[in-house]
């Protein structure tokens, strides 16, 4: 072989270094394509997630990490009683004077006793009272969603949902008991009035004759004008 082609910066070198840069370029472009199609994918998802987050109720992280704490809190009980303790006692232990007091205190403030204020705040608390007595199977609930799957699972708007659910026995029994604990403590606290045989009968049964009462207790005074002027038959 001749000196002419082993001298360095010949024909060939030169074609060499070409194809090498170009293996470089396409190696690049072909790294930024594959980055460019990763960050559409997770864009593509980080919106789905947004939007689902979006549709859900704007207390649902809160009532998340709730379910998330009684489901642990039972966790520890369950401990506790399969190695005889008293888990409240094992609970109150661990919790300071100035603690406790403060508990007490954000109890008293935040759930205030009113009494009896209209139907719909004592609709309103009868539904907070019940919904924090329900102890969430988080098992059950993944389950059931992977059931139906998420987008039934989580309804939007105009979805029909009937026959996709169905309830559980256990659940049946559980509302069973709650109303049948309603109705006796309803009838403990009812007592019958005295017969008034003077009072205007204006009812059709015991039970409308107590909403009338409530009726005339709460709203008697804005109402005496317009019931006087239907009783002499003078109302416009």
């Amino acid at each position: 072989m001749s000196e002419a082609n082993t001298q360095p910066g010949t024909s060939t070198d030169r074609v060499l270094s070409f194809k090498e840069k170009q293996g470089e370029r396409m190696k690049r472009l072909r790294d930024l394509h594959t980055k460019r199609n990763e960050a559409r994918q997770l864009n593509h998802k980080e919106v789905i997630e947004e939007d689902k987050r979006n549709k859900l109720p704007s207390n649902w992280e809160a009532r998340k990490r709730r379910a998330e704490w009684i489901l642990e809190d039972e966790q520890k009980r369950e401990a506790a009683e399969a190695e005889g303790e008293d888990y409240d006692r094992v609970k109150l232990l661990n919790v300071g004077a100035d603690e406790a007091e403060l508990f007490e205190r954000k109890k008293k403030k935040k759930a205030p006793d009113h009494g009896f204020a209209d139907y719909q705040q004592a609709t309103i608390r009868q539904y907070n009272r019940l919904a924090k007595n329900i102890k969430p199977n988080m098992e059950m609930y993944e389950k059931q969603k992977n059931k139906v799957g998420e987008k039934a699972f989580y309804a939007e708007e105009s979805q029909i949902l009937q026959g996709l659910h169905k309830d559980s026995k256990e659940g049946i029994d559980n509302m069973v008991k709650d109303l049948e604990k309603q109705i006796n403590k309803r009838e403990k606290y009812s007592r019958r009035r005295m017969h008034n045989d003077d009072a205007d009968i204006d009812y059709i049964n015991e039970r409308n004759m107590k909403f009338n009462a409530k009726l005339e207790r709460f709203y008697g005074e804005y109402t005496t004008e317009i019931k006087q002027n239907l009783e002499r038959g003078t109302a416009v």
